[in-house]
This record gives C-alpha cells, structure tokens and sequence, in this order.
C-alpha cells in the first residue's frame, strides 16, 4: 500500500508568523506531529509520503504514485482539506479523513466526500481502520466510544518523513488531556480531564530520534497544559536535565501550562534547569467576573501580575493569551488586557475574540439558550478574527472595536520595542539567578539564513521606521548588558514584522464580517 499521508494549508493568523519566518528563511512554525504519529502506527510493510501543502503543494506524481489518502486538519484548516479530497477524488482514491476537525464534527459538508472518518485517537482508532482496510471495506465510520488510550503504547512518530529544514520549531508530545474545565476549551472534549502522560524513557527515545536525525534548536511541547499531572511532570524533567547535559544541550523548549504553575517554585526550577526557555499561559482577561463565568478558576486563586512576574523570574519567557466577548463583561476590556499586558511586559500576547467550539460547554450552553449564529465562512477566517459565531451579550461592534485598537496599541513598533526591551531586562535576571550549566542563547540552527533575516530586520527596523534610533539604542543595551537574551530578543522584534503585515489583513477581516453583522 503506498499511503499519501496530507497536511493542509493554514490561513494567516497571529500564530502563523508569516513575517517572521520569512527572516528565518523557514515556511511553517510546527510539523504536523498528530499525522506523523498516525504514520507510525501505520504497517511497516506500507510506502508512505507526507505532503504539508504549507510547504509545497501535491504534485501530479504524488497522486499517480498512491493508493490512499490519509489526512488530518484542524478546523482552521477545512476549507483547504476540503480542495485536497475533492482533488483524491478526481484521481480516484480513497480518502480517509482524521484529527481534530473531523472528530469534534463529523458531519461537517467539508467530510461529504472522504470515504473513511478515522476520530479521536489514533492508537484506538487506526487499527479498527486497518481491520477494515483488510475486510475490503469501501466506507467506515471508526470512532473509539469514549475509550482513552494509554500514551505509553504511542509508537515514536516517524520524524523521518519531515523535511526539517523548513519548520521553525520541532514538535513532540508528553500528556494528553487536562484536569480543569474552561467553559470554551474543547481540549476536554477531544482529550479529556485526566492527563495521561509518557514515561521519561519513552520521551527520551523522541528525543534521541531527532537527535540522530540532526535536529538541534528549539522543540515545543505540545501538551495543552505541560503541569496537568505534576507529578509525572517532575519525574521526566531531572532526566531530561540528565539528557540534555550529556548531548551537550541540544534543545531548548517551549511549552503551554496553567498558571498554577507561577505556585511551584520546585517545579519552576526544574523547568528551567532542563532547558525550557518560554512557556504559554491562558491568561484570557484580568477582569475576575469574567474568569468565574467561564470556569476559569485556576487564574482567580492568585494575582495575575505576580504570576507573571514569578514565572519570569525563573528564567522562563511568559507568552500569554487573551480573549474579549465574555458573558458579563463590560465596556473597556479591550484596554484593561493593553495595560495589564503593559503592566508585566508580556512580548508575545495574543488577543482574540470568543468562539464557541463545537461539543464544548459553551457551545452546549449557548445552544440552550438559542444563541448560536449560523455561518458560511466557518472557522478557518482567522481564529482571532471571527466574528459570526454567537450573540455577545454587549455589541459586537464594540467588541470588535476594542479588539482592534487593543491588538493596534500592543504591536505598535514604538509601544513594542519598549515592551521587548523591559521584559527582556527581567528575563535576563531571572536566567542568571538560575544556576546551570547550559547558558547558550536562543538556538538558532541557521547560519547564513539567519545573517539574511538579521540584515533585512535592521534595515526595515534600524533604517526605515520612525523608531530607528530606539532600535539601535536597546539593541546596544541588550547586547552589552543583557548579553544572555539576545538572540530572544532579536527573535521577539522578528515577530512584530508578522504582526505588523497581519494587522491589515485582519482589520479588512474584522470589518468586513461587521458589514454582514449590519445586513
């Protein structure tokens, strides 16, 4: 069986960080390691190729040379799925669809034509495929019933089949699932509340793979919340130090964790001694009542600000997330997220309007309550950006409003390079405090790329803007006083070039689903 396994494209959005890694001479910010782990449980027997359409679009030959289809999207990426199974069917092979998408909706008009929706999980769900695949079944509905598998049993992914060369970060997973219960998370739903974990050597084995297959940079873990079983957390870090000391400090990584995490002095500690340099975190608002309505009571037990501020203090770069069209909240929102993120300097926040996701509790509660829009352009318009999913309980154009003026005065190159500037001082003293004995700066693995996108940021950033002499005046008290975050903060100015280009593109987004809101 020679298997075209495919990835569809994503839209621009804020994490699509087009801008910046065209500085990097790099196409894609992470691999598609849910289609990768589905290829290792595949036979071995099988010829496989994968196609990530955001890399390189599937050629004539790659659908004479297969015999079936496998692909896997999330729900920004349906439309493109959609062009990809009608172009399978016009070479008349059999598509088999799985991932995120098709699991939270199966009934989606994009999946008409696949022959085979492949849910959930993989480890439970591709060998019920397979069997079927051997019976000779045409069609087939294969879903796991509630069953959850045992993350132990995942094969390693086949990293083999990437073309590294074009991914910015690499992507591996330690735990499925998390213990609480946001109101608009749909992690619960696909994966559910009890965190299941790998064992360290099982990790370890990932590792050792990308290692041998010349990966050296950054990995990011793509665990929605790394701290969900902090127990077996503990457990794999003093390994990975172990490791990571051993190979001479190969990797750094990045990963997303609830901020309880700000609590854990030990746990924090650790995190940092292993070689982890940034971290995610769902802030979503600093407005209590909001927190309380959508059960997002982890952020109401301690100050926000502090949090922050403890997480950087150990060394480990906060990235947060932020959302406006909460139930009970109140005008001025939009400004109270800028000046909390002013206020703890958070560089990377990404600020974007609710949507309700399908099988979630919103999404249960706002269909009871018969306020939940219909709309044709679905999810893929920019998850920040879409504004046709449900009725708010302010108006939407106030929303809107405030949302584009909070994400204009965030990025703002003036309002950003300063914000850089004092997080990184922070940051710099909390990697100091820590003692180790890894002290490279941000892994870039790109040589003369790398020079490239270094010249055409100090040109765009150093020669054109407004804000030159600003540029070259933190970047000389970067270089010569906090030395240890250069290349973070280099990195960190690359990014507001995606910023500043996806501002338009998302304004004209905004604007335009305001003038259907109005007809």
């Amino acid at each position: 069986m020679r298997v075209l396994l495919l990835y569809p494209q994503f839209p621009i959005t804020f994490w699509s960080l087009h801008g910046a890694l065209e500085l990097l001479g790099r196409k894609v910010l992470l691999p598609p390691l849910g289609l990768i782990t589905v290829a290792a449980l595949l036979p071995e027997r099988w010829e496989l190729r994968l196609v990530d359409t955001n890399i390189r679009p599937v050629s004539l030959q790659d659908w004479a040379w297969a015999d079936l289809v496998i692909a896997s999207a999330m729900l920004v990426q349906r439309h493109h799925l959609a062009q990809l199974i009608r172009s399978a069917k016009e070479h008349q092979l059999p598509v088999a669809v799985g991932g995120p998408f098709a699991t939270s909706t199966p009934d989606a008009a994009e999946l008409r034509e696949a022959d085979y929706l492949i849910l959930d999980e993989g480890e439970i769900t591709i060998p019920l495929f397979l069997k079927a695949l051997e019976r000779g079944q045409k069609q087939g509905l294969f879903k796991a019933s509630g069953e959850r598998p045992d993350v132990q049993t995942s094969p390693i992914p086949r990293f083999d089949l990437l073309d590294q060369q074009h991914y910015s970060l690499m992507a591996v997973q330690f735990s499925r699932g998390c213990p609480y219960q946001c109101e608009f998370c749909d992690i619960i739903v696909l994966y559910g509340r009890k965190p299941r974990t790998k064992e360290p050597s099982q990790l370890l084995a990932e590792f050792d793979c990308l290692y041998r297959l010349g990966w050296r940079g950054e990995i990011f873990l793509v665990d929605d919340n790394f701290i969900g079983n902090k127990r077996n957390v503990k457990r794999l870090l003093p390994v990975l130090q172990h490791w990571q000391r051993i190979h001479n400090w190969p990797f750094s990584f990045t990963t997303e964790a609830s901020l309880d995490l700000a609590q854990d002095e030990e746990l924090m500690i650790a995190m940092a001694m292993a070689g982890f340099k940034r971290v995610f975190l769902g802030i979503e608002t600093p407005d209590q009542n909001s927190l309380k309505l959508t059960h997002k009571d982890q952020n109401t037990r301690h100050p926000l600000d502090q949090a922050v501020v403890a997480i950087t203090a150990y060394g480990l770069e906060v990235m947060a997330g932020f959302i406006l069209g909460f139930d009970g909240e109140t005008s001025g929102a939009g400004d109270r997220i800028v000046q909390f993120i002013e206020r703890t300097g958070i560089p990377l926040a990404m600020v974007g309007i609710l949507i309700a996701l399908p099988n979630t509790a919103l999404w249960d509660r706002l269909q009871k309550e018969g306020r939940l829009l219909e709309s044709s352009d679905g999810f893929d318009q920019g998850v920040q950006t879409h504004l046709l999913n449900f009725r708010t309980q302010r108006p939407m154009p106030e929303i809107a409003g405030e949302f584009l003026e909070a994400f204009s005065a965030l990025y703002d190159p003036h309002a950003y390079l300063e914000r850089v500037y004092r997080y990184c001082c922070a940051l710099d003293a909390g990697r100091r405090r820590i003692s180790s004995d890894q002290r490279q700066g941000r892994n870039w693995n790109q040589g003369s790329v790398l020079l490239r996108g270094l010249t055409i940021l100090c040109w765009r950033q150093g020669l054109r803007r407004k804000t030159r002499w600003l540029f070259w005046k933190r970047l000389i008290q970067i270089s010569t006083q906090h030395s240890l975050v250069l290349g973070e903060y280099l990195w960190l100015l690359m990014l507001n070039e995606h910023f500043i280009s996806y501002q338009a593109s998302m304004k004209d987004q905004v604007q335009q689903q305001l003038k259907l809101l109005a007809t």
